[in-house]
């Protein structure tokens, strides 16, 4: 039984195999859908069996590092989630 999903720029899915994309691309003149799975791979799927995909809408993964291919010591920050603890703030230091 297939589901109708409209393809949306942006939304995010997760096929029966588990693995998960996002729309990239939607190409009314070639009726196909782009997509860019987690790892950064593109492909294109044919509008014809989009719908016929039983593909499930999920929420944009909060990981946004898998298509950049970056470990976590490579973003930039401080991922430790208690360094906030030790924030002081800038006003403190202003005299009334």
């Amino acid at each position: 039984m297939a589901i109708d999903l409209t393809p949306n720029i942006g939304d995010w899915y997760q096929g029966a195999n588990g693995v998960s994309f996002e729309i990239v691309a939607v190409d009314n003149s070639k009726a196909c859908v782009e997509v860019q799975y987690f790892d950064g791979t593109i492909e294109e799927i044919e509008m014809e069996h989009w719908n016929e995909q039983m593909f499930v809408a999920i929420a944009a993964p909060e990981d946004w590092s898998g298509s950049m291919d970056m470990e976590k010591e490579d973003y930039g920050v401080d991922t430790n989630e208690e360094s906030h603890l030790h924030w002081d703030n800038p006003l403190n230091t202003f005299d009334y």
